[in-house]
């Protein structure tokens, strides 16, 4: 995972999101977190883009 990445997942969850995986399920689920709350949004961020 690149620093820039690290940053957007804090930042901009769904940026962070949408750059590694594209439009799709990942995507969509990482709005709807972060729009549930912040905290949520960035963990599953993380979660993703570690894969």
């Amino acid at each position: 995972m690149s620093l820039i990445t690290i940053i957007l997942s804090i930042l901009f969850p769904p940026l962070a999101v949408a750059l590694e995986k594209g439009a799709g399920k990942d995507l969509l689920i990482n709005i709807l977190l972060t729009l549930l709350g912040w905290l949520p949004g960035v963990i599953h961020a993380f979660y993703v883009n570690s894969k």
